[in-house]
Order: structure tokens, then C-alpha cells, then sequence
């Protein structure tokens, strides 16, 4: 993409309205654009971004067998009601009534409408074990919709569930999902902590919530401090092979690391001083066991030999619209965000210090057109603007590597490419930026 075709609206000063790092970033950046309280428009930076994310959740989910479907945002209350939820769930949920008089609701979560599918078209049990999921806008009508996309009211989530003969094959399901979430997050560059959580108003007794840690994030976390060096790796994975992943959880579990509703100080208190640590977290999923919850209420059983019996259930939740400003809360410098690979909007920025120089801007169209066939998404700016208001935008939008081209260097056949992390720049010839471009994204392509 050439940036003077582009739409980025981005702002030289900071909102006032924003108070972390991820709103202020986001506005500035020109990802979002606030239409209400808790409400955005995801304008293309940020659109690009978050379907970045929701690619890297539903190759996780389909590699771990489940099965993507996709689920209205309004849903009919009496199924709510069938489930004794409409009433208990409380104010977040969005209430409406359509023409003819028929109670409805802005989906918050979708545990009765899978259900509701389920029991509409599975009768057998040689028909399970199955997952569904889908990636689906919800809506919670938070009473203090703030911190950006952090905590807003409508927001874009995965969520899974899964239906199983026994207790044993759910919580088969549950560890499938866990390695799954934390393969998810390790490709995005984050490290996201599974801990015993609460379950609130979805029930069940086993849950675990994947936060990362941020001074910004909103829950109390206590963990032992080898948690966070813990990694998945480039393992490989057999969701089928039960041992194994029950091992890649106990390796993930085992260690201390709750949030401040189910911490045990006592418990705490028993590792060693230097490897009690506190902070804050910011949730980015959970997952759920809670049996037979609401396939009792509603009806969902399959036939077996021994005769009908209620499936197993759990749900399993990613917040993919909330990822992005966790990213970004991991991910910041005082000049603005820094995109790890996986998730970065444009793979490498290039810069023309000269734009109108029949010289450069050559070689910026040849190196733009060489990324582009290798398969590439560059963004090219090619605005006839100062190189120091170039480089602020780069910094600002956060694109991991840069390349500038200049008359010095196109002289001696040279670009200089810049590391956003590190600021460390290297002159080499074009072709050798090329060729480390294509080495760095390797494993993301």
C-alpha cells in the first residue's frame, strides 16, 4: 500500500479522554474512531490488525479440530429464559423488543444458541466428540465502558464449545483448548499466563484466565516468578494424544499463578520469597468446564446404549478486539506502539527521504514491487513530506522494520534498515534487505 492512497487519520497530540497506553496509541494511530461510549469504528490500520489476530485464533482452533461456524449478534430471549439465565445475567445484557412484541438480546456469550443448535441436530453418541467456535461481535452494556478497546461494550470475541459423552473427554476438551490458547498467544509475541480464575455468571467449577501482565490491567495477579519463562516453543502438538496434552498443562498449571478472587495466600506463601511476585493483569481469555449445566436445562442429550444422557459442555473465550490494546499495553515506547511480526499490520515501512528524485524513488518502486512478489504487505510512503515527519509516523503506527532509501545510498546501492524494537539500523544493498526481511518473517508467513 502506497500511504498517499491510504486512509490514516493520525493525530499529533494526545486525546484527552484516553488514560492508557493502548487508547491513547489506538486514537493517535488512527486505528479507532469512538462512536459512543465503549463503541468504535475500526478504521483500516486497526481493522488490518485485528483480522491479523483473528486469522492467527481460527488457524489455532481449526488446527486443534474444532469447527468454525458463525452465530447471529441478536438472539431470542425464551432461550435465555429456558437456560434460567435471562433473568440471573443482570444489566450488561442488552434487552430489546422487535415489532411484533418478541423479547430479544444483544448477544453477551452464546452458550444457549450452541446448545440450542446442538440438540436441533445431534442425536447419537458416535456423533461426539464435537467443537464448535465462531469469532462473533457481542455486546455487554459495561456501567463504565473505558480504557479503549480494553473495556468497551461491544466487542469482537471467539468463543468455542464443546460437547462430550463423559466428564473425561470434556476435560480433554478443556486441556485441547488451554494448549490451543497458549500456542494462539505465543504467535501474537505475547506471554499469557493461564491462572485458576472465577467462572461468574457462565458457571462451572474448573476455569483458568490467560492475562498478561501490564501495569495497566485491571485484575491483581500473584504467581511465582518461573511462570513467565515458560513456552511453548516450536513443539509440535497432538490434540488427540490425551497424555500429552494433559502433560503440556500440568507443565503450564502446576506452577503458582492465580488472580486476586481465587488467590490463597497461605498457598502463596509457601514458595520461596524471591519467587513471589505481584502485579497486574490483563485478561485476554478464559476457559470453562461446567458439565452438564445447560444441556440438563434445555434438553441436549444423545442416545447411547444405556439410553439418553446429557452431553458435557464447556466454553472457551478469546477477546480478539480486546488483544489488540493488550498488544499494545505490551507493546509501546514513548514514540508510539511496536508491532510484533505475527500481528503487524504492514511487514516492513519503507521511507523515501527524497519523493520526486527519479533515483529513489526507482528504487523505493523496486523494492516496494520486490516485496510485494515474495508475498509481502508493504506500506510505502510516498508523501512528499519532511523525512522527520516520516519517521514520526513509522515510529507512531509501529511497523517492526523500516527501510529508508535516500540519494546517498541509492548511490552507493545502499538502504538502511531499521529495527523498531532495537532502533538499530544496518546500510546493505536492497537485495539484502530483502533476503532479511524474508528470514525474519519466516516462521509468520
Amino acid at each position: 500500500m502506497r500511504l498517499s492512497r491510504y486512509f490514516l487519520p493520525v493525530l499529533k497530540e494526545n486525546p484527552s479522554e484516553a488514560q492508557i497506553a493502548s487508547h491513547r496509541l489506538m486514537l493517535r494511530a488512527g486505528m479507532i474512531k469512538q462512536q459512543q461510549a465503549g463503541i468504535y469504528s475500526w478504521l483500516p490500520l486497526g481493522y488490518k490488525v485485528l483480522k491479523r489476530i483473528e486469522q492467527i485464533v481460527h488457524e489455532e482452533q481449526v488446527r486443534a479440530g474444532h469447527i468454525p461456524v458463525l452465530m447471529p449478534t441478536l438472539q431470542p430471549a425464551d432461550l435465555w429464559q429456558e437456560s434460567g439465565r435471562y433473568d440471573a445475567y443482570g444489566p450488561e445484557m442488552l434487552r430489546i423488543t422487535d415489532r411484533h412484541g418478541r423479547d430479544m438480546l444483544y448477544g453477551p456469550t452464546n452458550e444457549e444458541m450452541i446448545t440450542d443448535i446442538f440438540r436441533a441436530h445431534v442425536e447419537s453418541y458416535k456423533q461426539l466428540p464435537l467443537t464448535l467456535y465462531h469469532i462473533q461481535w457481542k455486546f455487554r452494556d459495561e456501567v463504565r465502558p473505558r480504557f479503549g478497546v480494553m473495556r468497551g461494550r461491544e466487542f469482537y470475541m471467539k468463543d468455542g464449545y464443546n460437547f462430550d459423552l463423559t466428564k473425561e473427554d470434556a476435560l480433554h476438551a478443556y486441556n485441547r483448548h488451554m494448549v490451543s490458547y497458549l500456542r494462539t498467544y505465543e504467535r501474537m509475541g505475547l506471554t499469557a499466563i493461564p491462572m485458576r480464575a472465577d467462572s461468574g455468571p457462565i458457571g462451572g467449577d474448573n476455569t483458568h484466565e490467560f492475562l498478561v501482565l501490564a501495569p495497566t490491567g485491571e485484575s491483581e495477579v500473584f504467581y511465582d516468578a518461573q511462570v513467565p519463562d515458560l513456552k511453548l516453543g516450536d513443539r509440535e502438538v497432538d490434540y488427540d494424544d490425551r497424555e500429552a496434552v494433559a502433560e503440556i498443562c500440568t507443565e503450564f498449571t502446576t506452577l503458582y499463578a492465580r488472580t486476586d478472587e481465587t488467590h490463597d495466600e497461605a498457598v502463596f506463601n509457601e514458595l520461596p520469597e524471591e519467587r513471589r511476585k505481584t502485579a497486574r493483569g490483563i485478561e485476554v481469555g478464559q476457559i470453562f468446564y461446567f458439565g452438564t449445566k445447560y444441556s440438563e436445562a434445555m434438553g441436549a442429550t444423545v442416545k447411547t446404549p444405556e439410553g439418553n444422557v446429557p452431553v458435557e459442555m464447556g466454553s472457551h473465550g478469546i477477546g480478539v478486539s480486546r488483544l489488540v490494546g493488550a498488544l499494545i499495553e505490551a507493546n509501546h515506547d514513548d514514540k508510539g506502539i511496536i508491532w510484533p511480526e505475527g500481528v503487524t499490520p504492514f511487514h516492513v515501512g519503507i521511507v523515501n527521504l527524497k519523493q520526486g528524485d527519479a533515483a529513489c524513488d526507482s528504487a523505493c518502486d523496486a523494492l516496494y514491487k520486490a516485496l510485494v512478489q515474495k508475498g509481502f504487505d508493504p506500506l510505502y510512503d510516498d508523501r512528499k513530506e519532511r523525512a522527520g515527519a516520516k519517521f514520526a509516523t513509522m515510529d507512531l503506527i509501529g511497523l517492526p522494520w523500516r527501510i529508508t532509501v535516500g540519494p546517498r545510498g541509492v548511490a552507493a546501492n545502499l538502504v538502511e534498515l531499521t529495527s523498531r524494537r532495537t532502533g538499530e539500523s544496518e546500510e546493505m544493498s536492497s537485495e539484502a534487505a530483502l533476503a532479511r526481511i524474508q528470514e525474519i518473517y519466516a516462521a509468520h508467513l
